[in-house]
């Protein structure tokens, strides 16, 4: 039997774990679950027998040690952070690694190590980063075979609410990690390239530079600005290019609102607030506005941001219960950032029959043979249910087919990578459509950046 370790069965493990354990009878598959909670490693396992719960921390290191020492491959569903100490201990007893998380600069530092043993430690190979990085090289390859210069790609991906499931005024739910939602864009500007100008988006201004995509049969949506476009240049061998943009997605009009926020000082997680225990929803908005002996907390909240009573914004804001005055944060000393979310997690979280959808967009522009091209390619997937989530499908099944064909030999480049090269991208790719998760391509008129084309 060969063992494959997995570390972490929170909700995006779900789908990776259930692959694996269908093809353990064919492949000689031992799963062994890790997780601080014994009952969530259980429940994923649903008592099949090539499969085995154990409680692991992964801070209690001779634990850990032990676990990866007694694996063939691992595979970390931890957060981020938390790979390097798995990654060290990989190196240690000459396993290869797999995650789907970005290569941290300490991840990168271990890629000599790794390759000296011979190693493959895979990163980024969920969704987003993954299977934009696969779906893109596929393009940019094919574009290159016919001897094609790339002049523009952007690329967009989104985690959203399904049609059916969409209630809200924002059409918007959590489909993925709230904290990640509410701190969106911050850390710095978003920094881009479009036509040969490198641009830059400072986090107050990012909500309000959208662009607007339309995606056939599933109609319109904008895209705002990821933190750093310009590294992906080498990444894709694209250090000429004069147009590349990475973005995020959202329903038309989920930017504007959200931009209230910002400009309340909201999604701030730099330090805590007072009593915030016993903070009433209506109380933590009206410590953003300015002390008034007679104005409502409403009143000043609409003079401040400059909204109309019958504008769909306030709407929004009402919508969320900000002025009510008998629900608590019930957090000991929280940020701005985190009382919003337990706010926005009141609204915005997934119900029982809920479905969640991922919709992911990349435009390649190109020259061949003097004229100027592009194609256009989409993808939308749309989940079964709570456990088979769109997004622990488009997660989890890219990580799992990456474990398996690293263990049976069929991806042997060693190294810290991302996956870029065809021996990774074309049988990973082809097998994902056995699961749904397709791309349409469109051949269109080259348009190249289209300032009409961009909100605010």
């Amino acid at each position: 039997m060969r063992k494959i370790l997995i570390i972490g069965a929170g909700k995006s493990a779900s789908q990776l774990i259930k692959y694996l354990l269908d093809k353990a009878s064919t492949e000689s598959l031992e799963i062994t679950i890790g997780d601080l909670s014994l009952n969530n490693a259980k429940k994923l396992l649903k008592n099949h027998p090539a499969g085995k719960a154990i409680a692991l921390d992964v801070f209690d290191k001779e634990q850990r040690e032990a676990a990866v020492a007694d694996s063939d491959i691992v595979v970390s569903m931890l957060p981020a952070r938390f790979h390097i100490e798995v990654a060290r201990d990989c190196l240690t007893y000459g396993k290869s690694m797999v995650t789907a998380s970005y290569i941290s600069d300490e991840m990168q530092e271990l890629d000599p190590y790794v390759k000296e043993k011979g190693l493959v430690f895979m990163n980024e190979i969920g969704l987003d980063p993954g299977i934009d990085h696969m779906s893109a090289m596929q393009v940019i390859d094919r574009i290159r075979a016919k001897g094609g210069k790339m002049i523009l790609f952007e690329s967009f991906t989104g985690g959203l609410v399904a049609p059916e499931s969409d209630t809200n005024l924002w059409n918007y739910k959590f489909t993925w990690n709230p904290r990640n939602v509410v701190l969106a864009g911050q850390g710095g500007a978003a920094e881009f390239i479009q036509e040969g100008t490198y641009k830059y988006i400072p986090y107050q201004r990012l909500f309000r530079r959208t662009e607007f995509l339309e995606i056939e049969g599933h109609g319109r949506f904008e895209g705002y600005a990821n933190r750093n476009s310009l590294k992906y240049r080498s990444v894709y061998g694209l250090e000429d290019i004069p147009t590349l943009y990475r973005g995020t997605i959202r329903r038309v009009g989920f930017s504007r609102a959200w931009q209230m926020f910002v400009l309340l000082g909201m999604t701030d997680d730099s330090y805590t607030l007072q009593k915030t225990e016993e903070m009433s929803y209506r109380d933590f908005t009206n410590l953003f506005l300015p002390y008034s002996p007679t104005d409502s907390v409403e009143l000043k909240l609409r003079h401040y941001l400059k909204i109309d009573q019958d504008d769909l914004l306030w709407d929004k804001i009402l919508e969320l219960d900000l002025f009510n005055e008998h629900k608590k944060i019930g957090l000991k000393a929280a940020t701005p950032a985190q009382c919003l979310q337990k706010i926005l997690e009141d609204k915005w979280t997934l119900d029982p029959e809920d479905k969640d959808m991922i919709v992911m967009y990349h435009k390649f522009g190109y020259e061949l043979d003097g004229k100027k091209k592009q194609i256009d390619a989409t993808m939308v997937n749309i989940g079964a249910d709570q456990v088979e989530t769109a997004m622990a499908r488009t997660v989890g099944l890219p990580v799992a087919m990456a474990t398996l064909r690293i263990l049976n030999k069929q991806i042997t480049t060693p190294g810290v990578q991302l996956p870029i090269s065809k021996e990774v991208y074309e049988p990973i790719l082809k097998e994902l459509e056995n699961y749904g998760i397709t791309f349409k391509e469109y051949e269109v008129e080259y348009l190249g950046y289209n300032p009409n084309n961009v909100g605010g």
